[in-house]
């Protein structure tokens, strides 16, 4: 078990009446007293349905999880483990005949439809799509699936803020400073969301915002909604207070005295989640409903220097004054002229931290501002070449950009000729070089031979001449023939739903020995995840499109992928199968796992990606927010505000989360071949010019 300070097991063992806000920087031991907190709770005699346990977002509460999953547990009730939008859907669903005609649902009488992400960002297409064609959002040179996702951007500020949706284009433009043209895009903004909220009212279904909406304007105000909630749950656990939204603070801060016991833990420091509607303001406020305020000091993370090193960088990006010392055992630099070698000297510097200083591939991360297709390649094969275990994480990334998935969705067109989708040569080469698990050119050489693009005809391996069959090899002819058998026999038998489909040549045919699924774990995540999707994207269209002649699922989930919807967030991308690897991943996604390591590299420390922020036309998180004045413009200066309080959020959130020593990886030119010159470069150097290094 865990050596627990005493400030630590005061709040852990406190009286079961007690409501406690503890504070302090990442790495002083919160979550920990949150964990211990519910073993407590539950070592006391507290029924495990009598637990509520909170956080802004489900992959924060894999350490609550561990305890509530691991054989220590006694039988009985489970602990609900939530967020307020999962609360404010199980809501909905369970008093559905009390929301739906106050919300103004146009079939009360008919089931709630609930969508993902990927489901919403489908039927915002399909109503946004003939807009386009029309004109709308005329001057923007954009994404379609950034403008779908930032339109249900914009619905779900106001959701979690708490204004009428019907302000959202009102709001922006009353804030804007610059080109007219602009003007008219937030109105076609505000046009899309209220035809999207009208649909949903007609057809029964709830995205994220109405769910939300629902809630705490509805449902929260009825009495029997509150004397079930209340009446269920009797203590309270709500961890990273400072990232959730406005709206789950005035209901938290509504309900708190009605809890027996609440410990709600908030990190000083964070705020990471503003660009989603997160307000550490709303957060610490309510710290006054608590019976008692506690600061967590002690870090349990951070070496001293670090920490010291963490204060003088947070000063010189806000331009205050702080105290100069050396700091040689703790930052370290990497330079190189080209970005190649710098690559090289960081792979380097690992298998050296591995091999000679003992330290754990788990214990070292790779952190860029973003990470791109062919960053990421060019880390993980260097990774691959020195034998070190790696994985990444970038949950922003579409389910169409992996390998993995692009063949299972490249076969499934292939077994289902009906739905008329004719991969290219090229997608059915690297499918068959993933699924077969061999290399290009001779993935290449069997679909040049055996594939015919018009009628998605795959020849046998018996066809082909003796010689050019010796070339790819009878092992791979093996295989090959195993799995066009496969396909063939499915596509005489009746269809099965998409994911029934996947599940079916995952088990029979990928994930057999010698085939490329059978040793990936990676690639399984992917699969999963795929299947998931796809299971939930049915969910949601089933009602609606059971008496279509002529729809098929399969074929419109492919052709939503096509269109760039992204995946949903899902778990099993957080969590690694194999921890004991080194991680690569963008910073911003680093801090959201909460994972401390002992070595951190930062890569381009120059880049402007630290600290600028995405280009989003259609929304605003800042004018958007609770704090924002009506009326007020939105000028330069607010921008570079804005700017450097959010890198020294991240830096300052990024070394609480380093034990002994930063390493910073520096090219003469960028990945993109220009001159590194940015705000975090110009704040350490600052540093270098008042520090003996």
């Amino acid at each position: 078990m865990t050596t627990l300070s005493l400030p630590q097991r005061q709040v852990i063992e406190s009286p079961l009446d007690m409501r406690l806000f503890v504070s302090g920087r990442a790495g002083t031991g919160k979550t920990t007293v949150g964990v211990e907190r519910m073993r407590y709770l539950l070592a006391q005699g507290v029924p495990a349905d009598n637990i509520l346990m909170l956080t802004p977002q489900r992959t924060m509460q894999e350490p609550y999880l561990d305890l509530l999953i691991s054989p220590e547990r006694s039988a009985g009730g489970e602990v609900t483990s939530a967020t307020i939008g999962g609360l404010a859907q199980r809501m909905c669903d369970l008093f559905w005949p009390m929301a739906a005609e106050a919300a103004g649902f146009k079939n009360p009488d008919q089931p709630p439809v609930f969508l993902t992400l990927e489901t919403a960002q489908y039927y915002m297409a399909y109503l946004v799509r003939p807009l386009l064609e029309q004109g709308y959002f005329q001057s923007l040179t954009i994404d379609r699936n950034r403008l779908y996702s930032q339109v249900l951007d914009n619905l779900n500020k106001a959701a979690v803020v708490g204004f009428p949706y019907t302000e959202i284009g009102a709001r922006m433009d009353a804030a804007w400073f610059g080109d007219p043209v602009q003007r008219r895009i937030y109105q076609d903004a505000q046009e899309c969301a209220n035809l999207f909220r009208e649909y949903c009212l007609d057809h029964n279904l709830l995205d994220f915002s109405l769910q939300l909406e629902i809630f705490s304007n509805i449902l929260w105000t009825q009495e029997p909604v509150q004397n079930y909630l209340k009446r269920t749950y009797r203590h309270l656990i709500y961890d990273n207070v400072e990232e959730d939204a406005p709206r789950a603070h005035d209901i938290i801060n509504e309900w708190l005295a009605d809890f027996d016991s609440a410990l709600l833990i908030y990190d000083t420091d964070a705020g990471y989640r503003y660009f989603l509607g997160g307000d550490s303001i709303t957060g610490y406020a309510l710290s006054e409903a608590c019976d008692e305020r506690i600061e967590f000091v002690e870090s349990f993370v951070s070496s001293e220097n670090v920490i010291q090193l963490s204060n003088m960088l947070v000063s010189a990006i806000t331009h205050r004054e702080s105290e100069n010392i050396n700091i040689n055992s703790t930052l370290e630099f990497i330079l190189a002229h080209y970005y190649p070698e710098m690559l090289d000297e960081v792979v380097g510097r690992i298998k050296s931290l591995i091999e000679d200083d003992g330290i754990p591939p788990s214990e070292i991360v790779i952190l860029a501002p973003f990470l791109s297709d062919a960053l990421r390649f060019s880390i993980t094969n260097r990774l691959e070449a020195a034998n070190i275990p790696w994985r990444s994480h970038r949950p922003s990334r579409s389910l169409r950009d992996e390998p993995a998935s692009k063949t299972l969705l490249t076969l499934s067109a292939l077994a289902h000729p009906q739905w008329n989708v004719h991969p290219t040569k090229f997608d059915v080469t690297h499918a068959l070089m993933f699924a077969l698990n061999t290399d290009l050119i001779r993935a290449q050489l069997l679909t040049e031979i055996v594939y015919h693009q018009k009628d998605m005809r795959l020849s046998t391996f018996d066809e082909i001449k003796p010689d050019m069959q010796e070339r790819i090899t009878y092992a791979l002819g093996e295989r090959y023939t195993n799995l066009r058998n496969w396909l063939n026999e499915y596509r005489k038998t009746t269809p099965q739903p998409f994911d029934f489909f996947l599940r079916k040549l995952f088990g029979e045919a990928l994930s057999q020995p010698e085939y490329g699924f059978h040793h990936n774990m990676d690639s399984v995540r992917i699969a999963s995840s795929l299947i998931e999707s796809i299971r939930k994207f049915r969910y949601a269209m089933e009602p609606s499109t059971t008496n279509l002649s002529g729809f098929d699922l399969g074929k419109e989930y492919i052709a939503m992928l096509e269109d760039g919807v992204i995946a949903a967030q899902y778990l099993e991308s957080w969590r690694a199968e194999n921890k004991e690897t080194v991680l690569v991943a963008p910073a911003h996604t680093f801090l959201m796992m909460n994972h401390p390591v002992a070595v951190q590299f930062w890569l381009d420390p120059g880049s402007s990606g630290w600290v600028q922020r995405l280009s989003q036309p259609l929304t605003h998180p800042y004018v958007l927010s609770r704090h924002w004045e009506s009326g007020r413009l939105w000028m330069d200066a607010d921008e570079v505000n804005a700017e450097t309080e959010s890198l020294a959020r991240l830096a300052g959130g990024l070394l609480s989360r380093c034990r002994e020593k930063l390493f910073l990886a520096l090219a003469d030119l960028s990945e993109t071949g220009y001159e590194q010159r940015g705000t975090l470069l110009r704040a350490f150097q600052k540093i270098l010019q008042n520090t003996s290094l």
